[in-house]
């Protein structure tokens, strides 16, 4: 049977809107297929609705973010790198701007610039766009797959699925995908939270809420096994802001970490570790106690450390160690100054989990990568079957990283369907 369409496309998000676009301007009868009564409805609520596009690196920058994992953009950032991805949005007047955390956003700083770029990029190419059409069943044919919506049956040369994760299910991210990608053969990764808040039974955190410390380095340390030796393994650590919430923490670096509690059996057997002053380290911290002793003895504690860090936490933080805020500087000997430098360096709380899907800007887990040729984003599994985006087992940081490859992995599988 004839095809109706050279290529489906299913997922109108970031990684679909690119793929849609690039391979109807080679001349593919493309038809995009989004279950939404809009496209694009996470990068509208990405990045406080500023959409952070990219981050200002090079292609080697972006592939070290993501680990050894990485190397599987490296195809996808040849074909759109970093530059490329800054110049499409320029070309279609959306000028951007770096912050100085090499976030790139747009210069409006409106996601719904972002997305109405992406539109007439898609509109000008001539892929067709079908809103509030699921895509409900998928088969495997002889010339290519058989598609049915509500609508209709459609029939395909190639199918193309950028669908998303699971994060943010209100956007429609619900993990369709991942069904469609199995009955193909593939295995999917254990898709679970990332970039997500983390929750804490901590009362002393919850207390903090609204607070916000700029610099702050969090790791998440793991126990050695019962009857083993050895000090916790760390399993994630980032600087970066942190902000104290009425659950538990949230902000760059309590993001960046939260995959290792998400994916973990057992979080509550975790520690997250704190050092709300990693600029100094523990003996210059003690020094400056000491000195200050000297220079003004009379000052209280929370004084002087209420010059570096929010005068809320430096109260809570004492407590939690059982320090006396208001003891005289004068009053602290060295044994204080080890427990005072022990509760600002070194202050833990257990995590007792994350605030799930619904919370996390990306999904960790999907479709393995080693299932996926990454020259061309083909399905080594299933001729004509195409994945980008975040369907697959690839999530980065947070900062324009996890934009980037959908966008390049989008671009590189419009270009590889035939």
């Amino acid at each position: 049977m004839e095809a109706d369409w050279d290529v489906v496309v299913v997922g109108a998000g970031a990684a679909g809107l690119v793929a849609g676009g690039t391979a109807a301007m080679r001349g593919q009868r493309t038809l995009l297929l989004e279950k939404n009564r809009k496209p694009g409805v996470k990068i509208l609520m990405s990045g406080g609705t500023r959409c952070n596009i990219t981050q200002a690196t090079d292609n080697r920058g972006i592939v070290e973010a993501y680990g050894p994992p990485g190397r599987f953009l490296h195809s996808a950032l040849a074909a759109l790198s970093v530059a490329d991805t800054i110049a499409l949005f320029e070309s279609e007047g959306v000028p951007t701007k770096t912050e100085s955390t090499g976030k790139i956003f747009p210069q409006s700083d409106k996601a719904a610039d972002v997305l109405a770029a992406l539109l007439r990029r898609l509109e000008r190419s001539g892929c067709t766009l079908a809103l509030e059409e699921p895509l409900a069943e998928v088969a495997r044919q002889r010339d290519g797959v058989r598609l049915v919506t509500p609508r209709r049956t459609l029939h395909a040369r190639n199918l193309l699925i950028t669908t998303g994760g699971q994060s943010y299910p209100g956007s429609g991210t619900t993990g369709d995908g991942y069904r469609f990608a199995a009955q193909f053969g593939h295995t999917i990764v254990e898709p679970r939270p990332a970039l997500v808040p983390v929750t804490t039974d901590a009362a002393w955190v919850r207390e903090l809420r609204g607070v916000t410390v700029p610099d702050v380095t969090v790791r998440v340390l793991e126990p050695r096994a019962e009857g083993k030796r050895g000090k916790p393994r760390v399993l994630a650590e980032r600087r970066g802001s942190l902000l104290f919430a009425h659950f538990g923490l949230s902000g760059p670096a309590a993001l960046d970490v939260s995959r290792a509690i998400s994916g973990h059996p057992q979080p509550r057997t975790l520690a997250l570790v704190f050092d709300f002053l990693p600029e100094l380290t523990v003996e210059a911290l003690e020094n400056l106690l000491r000195e200050q002793a000297s220079a003004a003895g009379k000052r209280t504690l929370v004084g002087l450390l209420g010059e570096h860090l929010p005068r809320r936490l430096c109260e809570a933080l004492l407590a939690e160690s059982g320090l006396d805020s208001q003891l005289k500087l004068a009053e602290v000997g060295a044994k204080r100054r080890g427990e005072v430098a022990a509760a600002i360096k070194s202050q833990s709380v257990t995590p007792s989990g994350t605030r799930g899907f619904a919370k996390a800007e990306v999904t960790a887990g999907g479709v393995a990568l080693g299932e996926v040729d990454s020259r061309t984003m083909q399905s080594k599994l299933a001729e004509r079957l195409y994945l980008a985006g975040e369907v697959l087992d690839l999530d980065g940081p947070i900062g324009g990283y996890n934009f980037q490859a959908a966008w390049s992995t989008g671009h590189l599988a419009g270009l590889s369907v035939e």
